[in-house]
């Protein structure tokens, strides 16, 4: 027997297998032959489908995640100032957590404030007892005085006095200029009595991201940590 005959024939390459599954295209090949067509598809190629690609992702971002909004008045002076570019968190309440008192929030105003946008400060959630003013010109939640280090210099913290119960799934808010800002105050006598239902917020206002000079993480205040649940009220 030829023994150097037997080596060469082992050594010979296999044939190539005629396996279907192993002549499929491998998914990254596959996805490049997509990439490919749709850049050699649109005028102006990959250049192209990358800003729209971007532009999708914009638009998905902004519509569930976060959404810029400009702050048109100045009824949440000195926090937010004419002008400024919002970004707000649409998803913060999203899975199982409400408002909380001291949060800036923008809110659907239509049927309730008016037909528009709105952004002010959560004073109270439902159950609350909102109260105005104590001895020293104080807000009180569920008898609990309120210090508001945000309020706009020289503001008190309301002229309009006011003594509410928040309905459950609704929102007592005011503007931090509270002597500019058309809030809950305004809208007492009103279907509704001013409160705003949670379903209406659109999301928590995060940062002020535009101007550049003014950029800021918001945080909630801690004028509100020491008030008590509803029904546990003191005086």
């Amino acid at each position: 027997m030829d023994t150097e005959a037997q080596q060469t024939e082992r050594d010979r390459p296999s044939p190539p297998s005629s396996d279907p599954e192993s002549e499929e295209e491998a998914p990254e090949e596959r996805s490049r032959s997509v990439v490919a067509w749709a850049a050699s598809w649109l005028p102006g190629g990959r250049i192209t489908l990358t800003l729209l690609l971007c532009l999708v992702f914009v638009l998905l971002l902004g519509t569930f995640v976060i959404q810029p909004f400009q702050i048109p008045s100045r009824s949440m002076e000195p926090t937010f100032r004419v002008g400024d570019r919002v970004l707000v968190n649409k998803l913060a309440y999203r899975f199982g957590s409400g408002p909380q008192r001291g949060d800036a929030v923008v809110f659907d105003g239509d049927g309730y404030f008016g037909d528009a946008d709105y952004i002010k400060r959560v004073a109270g959630v439902g159950g609350d007892r909102v109260v105005c003013c104590d001895r020293r010109g104080r807000i009180q939640v569920n008898g609990q005085a309120v210090d508001e280090p945000y309020l706009y210099p020289g503001d008190a913290p309301s002229k309009v006095p006011f003594d509410v119960v928040v309905p459950d799934g609704s929102l007592f808010l005011l503007g931090d200029h509270r002597s500019d800002s058309r809030d809950s105050r305004d809208h007492l006598g009103s279907p509704g009595g001013g409160m705003i239902p949670v379903d209406k917020v659109i999301g928590r206002a995060e940062w002020i991201a535009w101007p550049i000079g003014h950029w800021t993480s918001l945080k909630r205040p801690s004028g509100y940590a020491r008030v008590p649940a509803p029904g546990g009220a003191h005086g």
